[in-house]
């Protein structure tokens, strides 16, 4: 992405074993989508999408199966709100919400879909 910094590399399948299995639920197909270009990413506006090697601790370390079953914590903005995605449904929105309120009553919808999120978070040269 121009102005941001990416992990060029694609997520190894060793690390999406260990991520599905550490989140114990079925990863987006739209997730798996851009850890087979690149293993998350960092964007210039502070939006980080997780590695499939971290995404398990994040989502641990939130507790997000107890507070918002069935979602999967994807990414956070680097000041407290984090970005999730309905584990079981392929066409899931992205939901932003505080992480120190994950009631998914109080999810705000910030894009229809993944990959027009991704999308919006700028152009995305091949390095």
């Amino acid at each position: 992405m121009t102005g941001s910094v990416s992990r060029p590399t694609a997520a190894t399948p060793g690390d999406v074993v260990r991520a599905r299995a550490e989140t114990a639920m079925s990863l987006p197909a739209s997730l798996l989508a851009l850890w087979s270009v690149r293993d998350g990413l960092l964007a210039a506006s502070g939006i980080a999408v997780y590695s499939a090697g971290c995404i398990g601790e994040r989502n641990a370390t939130y507790e997000v199966a107890q507070y918002a079953p069935g979602f999967l914590l994807v990414g956070d903005d680097s000041g407290g709100r984090g970005f999730l995605l309905r584990a079981g449904d392929p066409d899931s929105a992205v939901f932003s919400s505080d992480l120190g309120d994950l009631d998914p009553a109080d999810f705000d919808v910030v894009f229809a879909d993944f990959a027009s999120w991704i999308e919006s978070l700028g152009p995305d040269p091949v390095r």
